[in-house]
Parts: structure tokens; sequence; C-alpha cells
């Protein structure tokens, strides 16, 4: 997997799609929070659940049907009042399926159930540049760690930049055609 640094970053770089009305740092830190909830489910490997399970690691909490869900949960939770629901559901359901998709770019692991509940297959990228990161916090803190991080910084977060400045270009574009 990328570590939560990179799919934060993933996350945050479609901010730009959204109403720039709402206040950016909630969006981010919401966007980036569901972007690196999926991953909590490394806690199936203490109760012996096996990677592959439906419930391992990389299964249905990194799943489109679990990212519409959890978007749809945000949504009601932070932004029941505003105009824009289902734009923020599409914001928040892209940046939560981005996790399972860019864990399909690792060279590592076995596999994203991106169907679940409806099939456990997992998927892989053809090409798998980004550099899995350890699990662990003491194992991502090392040298293997900053490996993972120079990885993440090419494959993850230049792109990332690149989709965001293109994102704040369309965005003023639109306004300035607009108005």
């Amino acid at each position: 997997m990328p570590s939560s640094f990179a799919h934060a970053v993933a996350a945050v770089a479609l901010g730009p799609a959204v109403q720039p009305r709402l206040r950016p740092w909630r969006l981010w830190v919401l966007a980036a929070l569901c972007a690196s909830v999926p991953d909590l489910d490394v806690i199936a490997f203490r109760f012996g659940i096996p990677y592959t399970h439906l419930l391992g690691h990389r299964g249905l909490s990194h799943s489109f049907a679990f990212a519409a869900v959890l978007a749809a949960v945000v949504v009601v939770l932070f932004f029941r009042r505003t105009p824009q629901r289902l734009a923020l559901w599409a914001f928040f359901f892209a940046a939560t399926a981005s996790h399972g998709v860019l864990d399909a770019f690792t060279d590592g692991g076995e596999g994203v159930a991106l169907l679940a509940p409806f099939s456990n297959t997992r998927f892989f990228s053809p090409w798998r540049p980004i550099e899995v990161a350890p699990i662990g916090v003491g194992r991502f803190f090392s040298l293997r760690g900053l490996e993972v991080l120079a990885s993440e910084f090419i494959w993850v977060g230049l792109p990332a930049l690149v989709v965001m400045v293109l994102l704040l270009v369309w965005r003023r574009r639109a306004s300035t055609a607009g108005g």
C-alpha cells in the first residue's frame, strides 16, 4: 500500500473540483481521512483474518461500495445543510475510492477487492510502479520508509500536484467565463 501520506495527498489534490466557498480545511481534512480510513482493515491481522478474506486487508474497506457508503456518511454528518451534497458525495467517493485504486498500483500485496462485497476478486494494475509501504509505524520510519516516500513522491505526489493545478485552472476559467 502507499502510505497514509500518499493517500491523503491524492485525495486533497481533488479538492479544487469542489465548490471553493466551503471551508477548504474541513474539506481537505475529511478527504484525507476518507482516503486513509480503508487501511484500518490491517487490524484484521490481529484477529487472525487472512489477507484474502473479504474483511481482510485490501478487502471490503478498499472497495467502491465502501467508498460510496463512507462518502454518504461524511456528507450526512458534516454537510447536511450544504446545497452541493451530490458534488460533495462524488468528491468524498473519489477520495475514498482513490485508496483502492492507488493500492492496485503498488508492487506488493495480494491485490485489491475493488468490487467487494459483490466479488472478492483481487485486482492489480498491469503497471505497478509504487513501492509498497511497510505496515507498522516502526517499520515505516526506517530507510525502507524513506525509499517508499521517494517512490510516492514520484508516482503520487507529482501527478497529484499536476491534477490539483489543472483543477485550479479549470475552476478559475469556469468562474471567469460565468462572471
